[in-house]
């Protein structure tokens, strides 16, 4: 209780830690030896402790109270150790306090650094009268209110590590000579010391280290299932070896080292190969890992189950093969009740056997349209009476079908009629003009060989300077898309007529070049999708509009200026430049027709097809008499006009002399090869 002290030449000790070791400290002496006092803090221990008495160390502070009141200077009880406090005891040293004379009270926590300032501060307001009075919090609200604000500070310190340190190499050294001028971290240090600072520096590099290991593992366990089906893509090669011998058959591939790095240290993401360059490689001990292992089971288990969807498809070819109930042209739906069974449902999914059921199908189809024709040679003397270049009546037809009828090569497309149909009307084409382009061998015509070798061999100049125009610009000229437009069955029987001209694999021969053609038979209303010009997987090159009467005349008119309407404004408005041909056909049941009503039917389609803009095709102009079909050099012709329309853009890229030199060049082609010169017409 003594107020004025004398220590000279004494050292000023600030914490137990310095006894005995003076020489790691500052070391700083009492100012004279002389201390004056000028107020005391007395510290009241309100934890349970080891044999002590509450009550006696009360009955102690009540007594010290007394002396220190003798010096008249300021006193403040601090109750320490509030965070391991009793609360019978903190009521108690209140009750003490409250029967002294302004005798005011502090709970503090050392540890907790808790209202340690506050003890200070209001013995200091006590001293000087000048200073504003501090108010005194009870020690949980003032925890409360530190631990928001040390959360606050921290949650501003993390967010200023994070946004530093961006990789797990960092040093706390460096970067905390960054973060030294930022608040947030002069903040946190302030409330939490420099310790904790670093503490969670070193989680935040060890959580982007975890996060990068992290990364490494998931890229590595992706790239594992590659690398199996690289190395081990052979089921009988694996299927029966332990872990450890599989592992060994790995190491042994030649392209083990492609997909592998064996490390001397190991586990791997302990090992400086996390961050190595040679990272890209699958560390071998990865593979003892469970994830691992789960995907090696996984290969094993995909490879069981390719080899048992290979062994199902096999099968299930065998049962097409071996049932008789798939017949070519039998929809798949009436067909898949007869031969699939559990397994094939349970292994193989929906379009993988129609996709085998469609390729049997065509194998089929193909070996039975080959018999079909074989059986149409066989009885050539069914077609010997028929009239040159025409088509056979129905009852020919009728007559053709019930001597047929009993085999069994006829009645194999049974379900494919409208085919059949065409290969009698096609063989009929090729009796009475046997040509390459009417021979049922198609591409394997002798002929055509011929055309074709001889094509591939002897280039012509004008084709030579073709060669090396843009290819995007002769995109599709392989191929044909027409439209056929008639009421009333024009349009279908049209489209079997030229089918009838066409290869088995509806080819067209033009000038000695094959075309696949593709026809559109449109004979309702062109409005509704099924009956449009255009779809997605048809784009028209033209459009052949049939008609044998005013109404049907009519039909293609409304036709066309509604297939027209319908794209108006379009920025793909393709129909209103698609090439048209009007083509004036028999009239169906009509004799010869004659007369007026002839003249009629050709000036009002004349006049049609100058309003139209199209070229106008009938029956005169072809050189054949009223009463037949169109024939087969007016649809080469309308083809060729299509192909040549198609062709405009190349056309144009040459001049007036170069196609004169062309044809020049071509003549001489064609001198040299009579005279039996190929050497000089190449």
């Amino acid at each position: 209780a003594a107020t004025k002290l004398a220590s000279a030449e004494k050292l000023m000790y600030f914490c137990t830690d310095q006894l005995g070791l003076e020489q790691d400290f500052e070391q700083k002496q009492m100012p004279d030896g002389k201390l004056p006092v000028d107020g005391f803090l007395l510290c009241v221990d309100v934890s349970r402790g080891m044999n002590r008495n509450f009550d006696e160390q009360l009955k102690f502070v009540s007594n010290l109270y007394n002396q220190l009141a003798k010096t008249k200077k300021p006193v403040v009880v601090v109750l320490t150790k509030c965070d391991e406090g009793v609360e019978r005891y903190i009521r108690d040293a209140h009750a003490f306090a409250l029967g002294k004379k302004n005798l005011q009270v502090v709970e503090t926590s050392a540890r907790s650094n808790v209202n340690v300032e506050l003890a200070f501060g209001t013995l200091v307001q006590l001293l000087d009268k000048s200073r504003g009075k501090a108010k005194i919090i009870p020690y949980f609200e003032a925890l409360k209110q530190q631990s928001q604000q040390i959360a606050a500070a921290k949650d501003k310190y993390e967010w200023l590590v994070s946004r530093i340190v961006k990789s797990h190499n960092e040093a706390w050294a460096g970067v905390s000579r960054k973060m030294q001028p930022a608040p947030e971290f002069q903040d946190y240090v302030y409330l939490e010391g420099t310790q904790k600072a670093r503490k969670l520096f070193l989680q935040h590099v060890q959580r982007l280290k975890q996060e990068h290991i992290e990364r490494r593992r998931k890229l590595y366990l992706a790239l594992l299932p590659q690398a199996l089906d690289a190395l081990v893509p052979d089921l009988d090669e694996i299927d029966h070896l332990s872990r450890a011998k599989a592992e060994k058959l790995l190491e042994a591939k030649p392209d083990f080292s492609k997909w592998f790095v064996v490390l001397e240290e190991t586990p791997w993401d302990a090992t400086s190969h996390v961050d190595s360059a040679d990272s890209e490689r699958i560390p071998f001990d990865l593979l003892e890992t469970p994830a691992a292992e789960q995907l090696y089971e996984a290969h094993l288990e995909k490879l069981r189950n390719e080899r048992k969807r290979a062994e199902m498809r096999r099968a299930f070819r065998e049962n097409l093969e071996s049932s008789p109930f798939v017949t070519p042209g039998k929809p798949w739906e009436e067909a898949r009740s007869f031969i699939m069974n559990e397994d094939f449902y349970l292994w193989l999914e929906e379009p993988v056997y129609m996709d085998i059921y469609g390729k049997h199908q065509k194998q089929l189809i193909d070996k039975a349209k080959e018999d079909f024709q074989e059986l149409l040679l066989e009885y050539s003397e069914l077609f010997y009476e028929l009239e040159l270049d025409a088509k056979p009546s129905k009852e020919k037809m009728g007559v053709i079908q019930e001597v047929l009828g009993e085999e069994q090569r006829f009645k194999a497309l049974q379900k494919l009629q409208a085919e059949r149909d065409a290969l009698i009307l096609k063989h009929i084409h090729f009796v009475y003009h046997p040509t390459k382009e009417t021979c049922p061998s198609c591409a394997a015509c002798v002929d055509a060989r011929v055309e074709q070798l001889l094509g591939s061999r002897f280039i012509r100049p004008a084709e030579r300077q073709h060669q090396h125009r843009n290819p995007l610009l002769d995109s599709g000229v392989d191929r044909i898309n027409l439209v056929i437009l008639g009421k009333d069955g024009l349009a279908r029987e049209l489209a079997n007529e030229i089918r009838a001209l066409c290869t088995n694999d509806d080819k067209y021969v033009i000038e000695g070049k094959m075309y696949e053609l593709a026809l559109r038979p449109i004979e309702g209303n062109v409005r509704l999708p099924v009956n449009a010009f255009q779809t997605p997987t048809f784009q028209p090159h033209g459009c052949l509009c049939l008609y044998n009467s005013k109404e049907s005349l009519s039909y293609v008119v409304e036709s066309i200026e509604k297939s027209r309407e319908s794209t108006v404004g379009r920025r793909d408005n393709h129909l209103a430049q698609l090439p048209l041909t009007l083509v004036l056909v028999n009239k169906r049941g009509g004799g010869d027709g004659g007369g007026e009503t002839l003249q009629s039917l050709i000036q009002q389609g004349q006049q049609i097809a100058s309003k139209l803009q199209c070229v106008f095709l009938d029956p005169a102009s072809a050189g054949i008499g009223y009463g037949r079909n169109i024939n087969e050099r007016q649809i080469g012709q309308v083809l060729k006009g299509l192909l040549d329309a198609k062709r405009n853009l190349n056309l144009v890229v040459g001049s007036t002399s170069g196609l004169k030199d062309a044809a020049d060049a071509d003549l001489r082609i064609v001198l040299c090869l009579m005279c039996g010169d190929p050497a000089s017409a190449d």
